[in-house]
């Protein structure tokens, strides 16, 4: 593989082959970029997990010195289980003026466009580095980037701006809401279901809870003005699975909830959380137990994702819009890792990447063949930069 040149469809091609679905591991795709980068003659630094079956991966172009650009991307990418694709998830297919496949959008184009121009960022006489930034989690939480932001402020010297390559179709993101995970499970007592008086339904009383989530989501709403720059304009909170009960003639003992509060940079991240602990200590546990002592209500934190505030972030902007030619600036509900490098590095960051973000996540996920030029050209300009800085 050594000195291997490999243009960005290939590129991508390889990164699309590779089935890193969130819940496996990531580590083949992983070993090969550092084995195409070492051909180049360029170092990797592997983070892995607490098990060691996934890992982050950063590499550095150029004088390591600071004021450089980080390029991050998250290599995981959501399951296919159950989606009607026609055409294989985990193959690049030719769809005329679009690429068919999982990650395509979110978000293995941009990390693809990026390795492919290694020979190209190595040609270019740099006076400032380029840092690869390759996560793992993301889809789950952003899990892996707070362990690579934290080795890239002890290991790498302070760069200029963060570039995360999360599909924006190349126009400036400058600011996200923040996403906080959480798991709560209810204890209930089985009982017979024609003895109600014996037991206590974990599942209704979970259907308690979601009625309390739906109530405070309409007061976020109520209280929030009218306009601001997000879509929507509130903090929101939603329940996205709900699994419990073992047949239908028995009071359920157990009910366990994922649910997803989005909160706006200008909300305090933690009220939320307060709010449904208050409601569970102080209602909703008290009425389980008074029907028996032993059921319980527990929640626990699945992943704090940090909002990504505009403040601070001109300069990164303003170089964002002049590589990408974008005339824009604006913000996003989804969130992205670009908080976790924010506020560990310090450092302007912006999300600019090819891509669609309605493709993201869907059956037959695809990328428009224009957006991988116009990322190309966004990687070429910034070269053109840091040679000239």
């Amino acid at each position: 593989m050594a000195g291997e040149i490999v243009d960005p469809v290939e590129m991508l091609r390889r990164l699309i082959a590779f089935d890193t679905t969130s819940r496996d591991s990531n580590l083949a795709l992983i070993h090969y970029v550092r084995d195409y980068l070492a051909g180049h003659g360029i170092d990797s630094t592997l983070i892995p997990n607490e098990d060691g079956t996934k890992a982050n991966l950063f590499a550095t172009v150029g004088p390591m010195v600071e004021g450089g650009v980080v390029l991050s991307g998250h290599t995981d990418v959501v399951p296919v289980d159950g989606q009607p694709w026609t055409t294989d998830p985990w193959t690049l297919t030719d769809g005329g003026d679009r690429w068919f496949g999982r990650g395509t959008c979110d978000m293995k184009t941009f990390s693809a466009i990026g390795l492919s121009m290694v020979p190209h960022f190595k040609r270019a006489k740099l006076k400032v580095p380029i840092h690869f930034a390759l996560s793992y989690d993301e889809e789950v939480g952003c899990l892996g980037a707070h362990s690579l932001a934290g080795r890239l402020r002890g290991d790498v010297p302070k760069p200029h701006l963060v570039v995360i390559g999360e599909p924006t179709m190349m126009t400036v993101v400058h600011a996200h809401k923040g996403a906080r995970a959480y798991y709560t499970t209810f204890t209930g007592f089985e009982a017979q279901s024609s003895m109600t008086h014996l037991g206590v339904s974990a599942v209704h009383f979970a259907g308690e809870f979601i009625h309390f989530i739906n109530e405070l989501g309409d007061e976020l709403e109520a209280r929030t003005p009218p306009g601001g720059e997000f879509e929507p304009r509130m903090s929101t909170i939603n329940v996205g699975t709900v699994e419990g009960g073992t047949a239908g003639n028995i009071l359920a003992r157990h009910c366990k909830l994922l649910w997803i509060s989005r909160v706006l940079p200008t909300d305090d991240p933690t009220e939320i959380e307060r709010r449904v602990q208050d409601y569970v200590d102080n209602q909703l546990r008290p009425a389980m137990r008074r029907r028996h002592a032993d059921a319980d209500i527990v929640t626990e934190v699945r992943s704090l994702t940090p909002a990504f505030s505009a403040q601070g972030n001109e300069p990164a902007k303003a170089l964002a819009r002049a590589w990408s030619g974008s005339n824009t600036v604006g913000s996003v509900s989804y969130g992205t890792e670009a908080g976790i490098f924010n506020n560990v590095l310090g450092v302007p960051t912006v999300v600019c990447g090819p891509g669609d973000i309605a493709q993201a996540h869907q059956p037959n996920e695809f990328i428009v063949k224009s957006q991988t030029t116009a990322c190309e050209t966004f990687m070429r300009r910034m070269v053109e930069w840091a040679e000239t800085r």
